[in-house]
């Protein structure tokens, strides 16, 4: 039978780095294939391949790291069949473990055959590791980075915008050719990439009501007079930490309603980070905002065509070593969590109209004593003629 428990335990992962933010975060070390990693007396072990093992011992955070091939080589001699179960239940004995916190995502049959064999498991919360909640400067350095390679994304799309040309037909045209969402991505991914951030999890460049599908990635030309939302959010591949921004642009002129709801966006941004601090919960946060579009008179719901409209998602989530991790600003979650000092958000307010478009204007702050830091730094100008 699963239990669930958040008592501090010994904890045991089988999981590959670079697939797993919990792993990475455990063990300050990046590889593509999994492996053991548990705690035994307060010291952090690894069970690890040869083809890892040299870089495993110079650049992780364990204190012990085993030959996982060795390891396995000495079991079979007394047991010819043993596999990762048989192995992580010899070294639960050797190292006097009575029972294991796994986190939620750990491997099912891996779970079944360890409580086959004996090995007491109990299922840890979310988060696994609360403390990755609490970002350490090495760590907000990091994030500094990701964003930072969001800026050169940006820098990428305004200037194809800026040397961008309006066809009669109402297209833009760049370098002769009809400008696409697919060309502002590839120009984006490869500023990024010089910037050092790999847009593992794809890009955003939406125009028109493309952008108010808030998560579709655009395709197709770009028209004139539309609003374009820009989300990027790299990983920075030397540490695994993320950047997450939003801009939102249009290249030419921009009608009267199109002007009020960037502005509104913006100011709902603008007094959002103004509400943040060490122990306003954020869902009370998120709830401001809903408010402040809600008294400008932006409806929030659904159109008559089934579409989503108004400010329908969450004000921000937390950022690391995942692109969305805990704490969250509202929307989902409405858990009244306080904020904490060093705690990373976003604040992304957005606002969605078929026929006018979709904005969104997203920044990353850390929490503080007494309001909070910008951890990404970038123009918000937005129309482009």
């Amino acid at each position: 039978m699963i239990k669930k428990s958040t008592k501090k335990a010994d904890v045991l992962l089988f999981a590959s780095p670079n697939n797993s933010a919990d792993m990475r975060w455990f063990a300050r070390f990046a590889c593509g294939d999994p492996f053991i990693a548990f705690t035994a007396k307060g010291k952090r072990i690894a069970a690890i391949t040869p083809l890892e093992i040299v870089r495993c011992r110079k650049e992780s955070n364990f204190d012990i790291v085993l030959d996982m091939s060795e390891e396995m080589a000495k079991l079979r001699e007394t047991q010819p069949e043993a596999g990762t179960p048989e192995l992580i239940a010899a070294l639960a004995e050797r190292y006097k473990v009575n029972s294991f916190l796994v986190p939620p995502d750990f491997p099912s049959g891996l779970f079944v055959l360890l409580h086959k064999l004996g090995v007491k498991l109990e299922v840890g919360g979310t988060p696994f590791f609360p403390q990755r909640v609490i970002k350490t400067e090495e760590e907000l350095e990091y994030i500094r980075a990701g964003n930072r390679a969001s800026c050169a994304g940006f820098k990428a799309v305004e200037k194809i915008l800026k040397e961008s040309t309006i066809d009669k037909k109402g297209f833009l045209k760049y370098n002769g050719k009809t400008l696409t969402s697919e060309i502002l991505r590839a120009a984006i991914e490869h500023a990024c990439l010089d910037a050092g951030g790999i847009n593992v999890e794809g890009v955003i460049a939406a125009g028109g009501d493309q952008g108010v599908d808030c998560h579709c990635a655009g395709f197709g030309p770009i028209r004139a007079n539309e609003l374009i939302v820009c989300d990027i959010f790299p990983l920075i591949a030397a540490t695994g930490y993320f950047g997450d921004m939003t801009r939102t642009y249009l290249k030419g002129k921009a009608s009267p309603e199109q002007k009020k709801l960037v502005n509104d966006v913006k100011k709902a941004h603008d007094a959002a980070i103004e509400k943040i601090k060490a122990g306003v919960a954020g869902v009370d946060v998120y709830r401001s905002t809903v408010e402040f579009f809600k008294d400008l008179g932006y409806e929030t719901g659904y159109n008559d065509a089934g579409v989503p409209v108004g400010f329908f998602h969450g004000l921000g989530h937390g950022v690391g070593l995942n692109v969305h991790e805990a704490p969250n600003l509202g929307g989902r979650s409405l858990a009244a969590e306080k904020l904490r000092e060093n705690m990373v958000v976003t604040v992304e307010p957005g606002l969605y109209y078929p026929g006018i478009g979709g904005c969104r204007i997203e920044d990353v702050v850390v929490v503080k004593k007494d309001g909070c830091e910008l951890l990404s730094k970038h123009p918000y100008k937005w129309e482009i003629a």
